[in-house]
């Protein structure tokens, strides 16, 4: 697997080892920064990289400066053309994953504004481990955040103190993961990925009011899985009691791409195994990614 070589920051290449934020930043100190995962997938045919819903992802992270009171955003073309030169930088030979951050980067007090500094690491990762297998989770104790205290909507790093408190929960308790509700005890979704449901052939997943990220992955399969079955999905609140009538189920987002959930609260979901919709759709979804079907070349964004 290759290694990465090269880190950007504030537009400037570095060796990876050089990077440096101070520790009385606002972005540490106060997690003043909002983050986007970004993949750029080797094409099958060509070897070319491309991209994925670029422009989703710049798009959502500017909003996300401007809900945080950033003292300026980034232009969405020098955006790229930064994410283009790190990943010619780093020659990578297989897929890569970009964490691209944007944040506070001076000192001051909580309500300090700037001045703002952004970075880029391009990184290979590993195929989760619970991609073919399917994976159980629990139904967290740990309240998904609300929209009135700290916009899920957006991918602040604060956001995922709550996160991580369910995930290790989840594991303590014989977990692979963790599923998270409202407030109003509604299914909401995982610590880092969106969730989906199969009930009597219906795919469902939980609406934006439920405290989720807007996942660019989620709506992608909401599209994908209309334009392959001729359904629309029922986008709606969840109760819990639900979940245990599923048929199948599964987790998605930029990092963990599709996985399926076969368990949850140690009850089987279906027959325990990965379901037929959740095969057909990660299947698609790799096939359209890679470009191995020429449908939405928007998404793409080929590096030459």
């Amino acid at each position: 697997m290759w290694q990465p070589k090269q880190i950007m920051m504030n537009g400037e290449l570095m060796p990876l080892e050089d990077a440096r934020l101070h520790p009385l930043s606002l972005a540490v100190t106060y997690a003043a920064t909002v983050f986007e995962g970004v993949r750029a997938y080797r094409l099958s045919e060509t070897g070319q990289f491309a991209l994925f819903r670029l422009d989703d992802h710049i798009r959502r992270l500017q909003v996300g400066m401007k809900l945080m009171r950033f003292d300026g955003s980034y232009d969405a073309e020098y955006l790229t053309e930064c994410l283009v030169r790190l990943i010619r930088a780093n020659e990578p030979d297989s897929d890569v994953y970009i964490r691209l951050l944007a944040y506070i980067e001076g000192t001051g007090l909580l309500a300090t504004t700037g001045p703002v500094g952004f970075t880029a690491a391009a990184m290979p990762r590993a195929k989760p481990a619970f991609a073919d297998t399917g994976m159980s989770l629990g139904v967290s104790s740990w309240q998904r955040l609300s929209d009135n205290a700290s916009p899920p909507r957006i991918k602040t790093t604060a956001n995922y103190v709550n996160a991580r408190l369910a995930a290790h929960q989840a594991r303590a308790d014989g977990y692979d993961g963790a599923l998270m509700l409202t407030p109003d005890g509604k299914v909401s979704e995982a610590p880092i990925a969106c969730f989906f449901m199969v009930r009597d052939g219906c795919l469902i997943t939980p609406s934006a009011d439920n405290n989720i990220l807007e996942s660019i992955t989620r709506d992608t399969i909401l599209t994908r899985h209309e334009e392959l079955t001729g359904a629309t999905a029922e986008v709606r609140t969840i109760d819990r009691s639900e979940l245990y009538f599923a048929e199948e189920a599964f987790l998605c987002g930029t990092g963990q791409e599709i996985l399926p959930v076969t368990a949850i609260d140690r009850l089987p979901v279906g027959d325990g195994n990965v379901g037929p919709l959740t095969d057909r759709l990660r299947r698609d979804y790799f096939d359209l990614v890679r470009g191995r079907v020429s449908d939405h070349p928007e998404w793409r964004t080929l590096i030459e």
